[in-house]
């Protein structure tokens, strides 16, 4: 989608981290955006001087009430929304599966998997009738690579939002609607802290040793330039690709043992 065509863009968890990196990269283009975020006190401190090209707005993304209210506020302002960034989510709390809260499970799945379909559910459908407009979901890295030990339910909801994206493109491919699944890298953001104003459990971000997060702004930009290209899957570090390739490989070496034994069964079809 050019961004010459879009007037109005809506992002969520949009008052810190990858989220105001998108934001911002947004008003670097003089595109209006309306900001939802669940941190009221955050909102106010991100754009209390900005008014003129933002539109600020507490949602809990797992409302659907909510949304519907969001929407008709945002709407009311800038107009139709052109470009949809689901991109509010918690982290991992920091356990294994086994010895994880239902809740912590519940929560982590609704806010980053659940959350995600909310919105789509509530700006699809005018996308579709306007027969344009470009929706980025936020995954991670940990929904294309195998899984990692204490990152279970992340992994379940991001692998998750992934396999929605790939199917969302496939369907709205036909109305000229895009769609991508962003899956960053190591970026700084305040998700930790956000996770545990929600009431569950996080331990604090970490990286691989000597591993920087990339700034914000810079992750902003790569989301606006990959909507510019229509790309379906947003890399902000391409490098981690050996980690995707690795799982590939493992899932190949599966499947060929398959071609090999399966034959063997009793009653297997020539």
């Amino acid at each position: 989608m050019e961004l010459e065509q879009v007037r109005h863009a809506l992002v969520t968890g949009g008052a810190s981290g990858i989220g105001l990196g998108i934001v911002n990269a947004f008003t670097e283009r003089g595109i209006p955006v309306t900001v939802a975020d669940i941190v009221q006190e955050r909102l106010n401190e991100q754009f209390a001087d900005r008014t003129d090209s933002i539109l600020p707005i507490r949602l809990d993304t797992r409302d659907r009430d909510g949304w519907a209210r969001a929407k008709q506020e945002a709407e009311s302002r800038f107009g139709p929304v052109d470009v949809l960034v689901n991109n509010a989510g918690i982290g991992p709390d920091g356990h294994e599966i086994a010895d994880m809260a239902p809740a912590s499970f519940d929560m982590t799945i609704a806010i980053n998997l659940i959350a995600v379909f909310n919105g789509i559910h509530a700006f699809v459908n005018d996308m579709k009738e306007r027969r344009s407009g470009h929706i980025v979901n936020t995954a991670s890295m940990n929904g294309v690579i195998a899984g990692m030990a204490r990152y279970g339910a992340y992994a379940a909801a991001k692998h998750g939002v992934v396999g929605l994206s790939e199917a969302l493109r496939e369907e709205l491919e036909p109305f000229g609607v895009g769609v991508s699944v962003l899956c960053p890298g190591p970026v700084l953001s305040n998700m930790p802290e956000t996770s545990r104003l929600l009431g569950n459990d996080a331990p604090a971000q970490r990286w691989p040793d000597g591993t920087v997060g990339m700034e914000p702004i810079f992750a902003g930009r790569i989301v606006l330039r990959s909507i510019e290209l229509n790309l379906g899957h947003i890399l902000t570090h391409p490098d981690y690709y050996p980690a995707i390739g690795h799982r590939m490989e493992v899932i190949r070496e599966a499947s060929e043992i398959e071609q090999a034994e399966w034959p063997k069964l009793e009653g297997w079809p020539d």
